[in-house]
């Protein structure tokens, strides 16, 4: 659920679920919403969960649980992922750091069966777990101007310069953290975090306060994540190994026994994984789960496809064999072969380049 659904109902906005939250679709126009975003800079209430490790060994426990090194200090945090023992993706997330307590950013339909998950394991390690999701708002703001827009607004700090370090300070009269992004939107960005009771006025603040911030929704933060070329966890990530999906910046290879044999041999040997996530340019939208052909053989399968408002044109990312020839592509379209390209992502260069960009040994 939203914590601001009547303001969000007072700018005529359309609901949609997403990882079990209710968040905003759009506002209307989400294709004019795109086009401010890439211009200038816009604002989203992100629907993430939300879980909160407390407790003097949960850096410890934390770092032993997921990919990545969970940073040790306040104000720094990590993207990272938890992996099952075939080492494929369970859950992504980004882990921060805030001092007495971490806190863990994943899917809403993620965070109670982590929670869960990790209770169970905490045996006597001084370790205290529990969703924390209805406690807080969080507000992305992308854009090539989201830097001037957070410098605007935030007083008692200056705006963060390092992806996933963040500081504390206020808008208006409202204590807030502000998070520098990763790039996913392919536009420069941060995330603010408040207390849920803060989080009407945080919104009016970063809409309508210092430089005007256009709201938007999750159809457009999905065209936008699709032109930078990021995948995202329900549709690209969940369930594949790492490696397929080119995500390198979440796994720390030195941690071998958490990323999985399969992952750690095809990375540090420079070998191919058996498939790839490509860009593709495409006659007709396709459907999520559309057949990929070269030739006369099926090679793969489209994970997510929309009409780029950029490009003004169809595009895709698809999982295909690794070697496939992207030279010769079709996709079926209500039973119809149509043709596609491949395509060299990002789709849509911006003032930032998504860390999760897809990338492989021989890239």
């Amino acid at each position: 659920m939203t914590v601001i659904e009547s303001v969000h109902t007072s700018h005529d906005a359309t609901f949609v679920e997403r990882g079990g939250r209710r968040v905003v679709d759009h506002y209307g126009r989400p294709a004019r919403t795109h086009a401010a975003v890439r211009r200038v800079v816009g604002v989203c209430e992100m629907g993430y969960g939300i879980v909160e490790v407390t407790g003097d060994d949960r850096v410890d426990f934390v770092d032993n649980a997921v990919s990545n090194r969970v940073p040790p200090d306040d104000g720094q945090g990590c993207y990272a992922l938890l992996l099952d023992p075939q080492g494929a993706i369970e859950t992504d997330m980004y882990v921060y750091n805030a001092g007495e307590r971490l806190l863990v950013f994943c899917s809403p339909a993620r965070a109670a069966p982590v929670a869960e998950d990790w209770r169970e394991k905490t045996f006597i390690q001084d370790v205290e777990i529990r969703v924390a999701t209805d406690d807080f708002g969080v507000f992305g703001v992308h854009g090539p101007k989201a830097t001037e827009k957070i410098a605007s607004v935030l007083n008692k700090a200056a705006s963060p310069e390092t992806p996933l370090s963040f500081v504390r300070g206020s808008m208006a009269d409202s204590g807030v953290t502000v998070v520098r992004g990763d790039g996913l939107a392919g536009e420069e960005g941060y995330e603010v975090i408040c207390a849920a009771d803060a989080a009407e006025d945080v919104f009016d603040t970063l809409e309508n306060r210092g430089m005007n911030a256009a709201p938007f929704g999750y159809r457009t933060w999905e065209t936008l994540t699709l032109e930078a070329g990021t995948p995202l966890f329900d549709t690209e990530l969940e369930g594949e190994i790492p490696n397929v999906v080119g995500i390198r910046n979440a796994l720390d290879f030195e941690k071998g026994c958490y990323v999985g044999q399969e992952v750690v041999s095809r990375v540090e040997n420079r070998g191919q994984p058996s498939r790839r996530l490509v860009g593709l340019t495409v006659e007709t939208v396709p459907e999520a789960g559309a057949a990929v052909f070269a030739g006369d053989s099926a090679v793969g399968e489209v994970t997510r496809a929309a009409e780029s408002p950029t490009r003004e044109e169809p595009i895709a990312l698809a999982l295909v064999e690794f070697d496939a020839d992207r030279s010769d592509l079709t996709v079926r379209v209500d039973g119809e072969e149509v043709t596609a390209a491949g395509a060299a992502l990002p789709f849509v260069d911006g003032s930032d380049a998504s860390a999760r960009l897809p990338a492989y040994p021989d890239s």
